[in-house]
């Protein structure tokens, strides 16, 4: 006879458990503690079993039948129900473990122990935890697609944080690098996802630069320049070491120890107002001694045509860029500055520490009682970041492609 709710609360546990029958194989089971769970009674390649279709009255009498309609069709179909479920569970739990948030926190504690500032290392997390997790956190991180990353940088964008948002890509593109590398994913959806074509970030015309992909052609092109020798000379340097335009063309030989692989530029030609030191690569070493036996015996590294007391204006500069086809009107304009761009980009893509970048580029601001100290901050770090600068643009002049940074 078939089970009714009436039947069903009038039910009272006894000293053993029981079982009150329903109809095709659903039972109710009333335990001594008096609570009451229904099972599904059934076969599967000629054994019996007994599949959990939850409590009652959490589960009702209608809700366990059409659960046992829906289980029977498995059994049916010549599943295993019990089987059937174990897998769900355990494909939840393997999603679950590879959602973004986890695979995030697992790269964070990987990639952590190789950086040098705590405050960046704390900082990185709570931007994750701010923006990043809330968006798109429960996510399988095999599953996301670009749009959501978009969404996401929009959203940060909206508070008037652009350059956060900038940041934010950066490091879900160094999460999916992780990810791919561990078999989580087969993609990084962050690479489809160009900053400046979704952000509007500033409008900076006099910083015009070519894209990481362009740069092999022009060096190359700086290579195979027919004007002045200093002028070419200068080009390489600045690509080296991207420095402010200023900081190249008004460069003095006191400046220079290269024994020491060191440029000490005085804090008075910084924009900052305080010292910088500029770890040289061996290719920047290389360029020095070749302008040494040009322009060696006068006080400045690139004198004035007419005047040898002034430095050599930073047209010069741009004209030569111009002539070689990267003038303002081109199709891919380049300025001086452009190569700290370009430097800031490869660099972060190769995932050096956002800080050594920084302080390199000499963003940081010092105050004066502090300039002193704060000039050799990471220098060992930057020393080596430089190192690996100075290959990389070696090898794309060459048409040759370093890979990725492998970190410590």
């Amino acid at each position: 006879m078939a089970l009714t709710d009436t039947a069903i609360k009038k039910a009272q546990p006894a000293e053993k458990q029981y079982r009150m029958p329903d109809d095709r194989g659903l039972v109710l089971l009333v335990r001594p503690n008096g609570s009451k769970l229904w099972q599904l009674r059934y076969r599967h390649e000629g054994k019996e079993k007994t599949a959990s279709l939850g409590q009652y009255p959490d589960v009702s009498l209608a809700a366990a039948r059409a659960l046992r309609d829906e289980q029977r069709k498995l059994v049916a179909s010549g599943s295993d129900p019990v089987a059937v479920k174990h897998a769900q569970r355990k494909a939840k739990a393997v999603s679950n473990a590879n959602n973004f948030e986890a695979v995030a926190r697992e790269w964070w504690d990987h990639w952590r122990h190789a950086r040098t500032s705590d405050h960046h290392v704390t900082q990185t997390l709570r931007r994750l935890e701010a923006d990043v997790f809330p968006k798109i956190g429960t996510r399988p991180v095999s599953e996301i697609e670009a749009p959501e990353l978009v969404e996401l940088a929009k959203d940060i964008e909206k508070r008037g944080a652009s350059d956060l948002a900038k940041r934010s890509l950066q490091t879900c593109s160094q999460i999916f690098r992780y990810a791919i590398a561990h078999g989580k994913a087969r993609r990084n959806p962050a690479s489809d996802v160009k900053p400046s074509e979704i952000l509007k970030g500033r409008k900076v015309e006099n910083f015009a630069r070519v894209s990481a992909a362009e740069l092999p052609q022009l060096l190359r092109k700086i290579e195979a320049y027919k004007g002045k020798p200093t002028t070419r000379l200068a080009m390489k340097l600045m690509a080296l070491t991207f420095v402010r335009t200023s900081e190249l063309i008004e460069a003095k030989w006191a400046e220079f120890d290269l024994d020491a692989a060191r440029w000490d530029i005085p804090g008075e030609r910084m924009k900052m107002k305080t010292p910088h030191i500029v770890p040289l690569s061996s290719q920047a070493l290389d360029v020095l001694r070749t302008l040494q036996t040009i322009t060696g015996g006068r006080e400045l590294l690139f004198p004035g045509e007419r005047d040898h007391a002034k430095p050599m204006s930073n047209n010069t500069i741009l004209k030569a860029l111009e002539i070689m086809g990267y003038g303002p009107h081109s199709a891919t304009p380049h300025t001086g500055h452009g190569f700290r761009g370009i430097a800031s980009t490869v660099l972060h893509e190769h995932q050096f520490e956002h800080a050594h970048i920084e302080a390199q580029l000499a963003h940081a601001e010092r105050s004066s009682v502090s300039a002193a100290y704060n000039k050799a901050q990471y220098l060992p770090q930057r020393a080596a970041m430089m190192a690996w600068w100075g290959n990389f643009v070696e090898a794309a002049a060459k048409g040759n492609v370093l890979p990725l940074r492998k970190l410590a």
